[in-house]
């Protein structure tokens, strides 16, 4: 048994991160890279690495996988992200704040929104008081569509976590709720 397989050797359950060997339960493509870079510089600290990495590394395998249930519905997730912030809102927004909404830049929300507005999802109108702010909504097809295709993209996204146990999943998510919490703070307040 490697040190990524199980216990170490000291006997704690608990993934050992900084100076230890690297965290997990399996090996993989960053456990790998950590124990190259402590090959060539033994006294980093890879911990960061171990973290860090594995999560761009999920995020890309999850960005690969393309969600499913969002193509057969002809939507990309950056559109589906615009249509399900305007439908757990219950209201409408105005392009800037459906970029906050979503994490996307002001042109990328326009982009899309031009798109899905030829679509017929979504409906943009003018401010009454000032006419360079614009209002959008989702129309009845948007919510047909987004009230469609949420339930088969959750029991999509349940089968791609389906490897880890209930408490594992709370766990995690509340790890990476504290971790996003910090980062949007930390990074928010440097306007990165």
């Amino acid at each position: 048994m490697t040190a990524t397989e199980g216990p170490s050797a000291t006997g704690d359950e608990r993934p050992r991160g900084t100076g230890g060997e690297p965290s997990g339960r399996r090996g993989d493509t960053v456990a790998a890279s950590v124990r190259q870079w402590r090959a060539v510089h033994p006294g980093l600290d890879t911990g960061p690495m171990e973290v860090i990495g594995r999560i761009n590394r999920c995020a890309a395998l999850l960005q690969q996988a393309e969600d499913a249930p969002l193509r057969r519905a002809g939507l990309s997730r950056a559109e589906f992200d615009l249509l399900g912030a305007l439908r757990r809102t219950g209201h409408e927004l105005t392009p800037s704040e459906l970029a906050r909404e979503t994490f996307s830049s002001g042109a990328a929300v326009t982009k899309r929104l031009k798109q899905l507005s030829e679509r017929g999802l979504v409906e943009r109108r003018g401010d009454t008081r000032d006419r360079r702010v614009a209002h959008v909504r989702l129309t009845d097809a948007g919510r047909d569509a987004v009230d469609g295709v949420l339930p088969a993209q959750l029991a999509y996204e349940n089968a791609v976590l389906s490897g880890l146990e209930s408490p594992e999943l709370g766990e995690l998510a509340a790890l990476l709720g504290e971790l996003l919490g910090q980062l949007e703070g930390r990074l928010g307040a440097l306007g990165a």
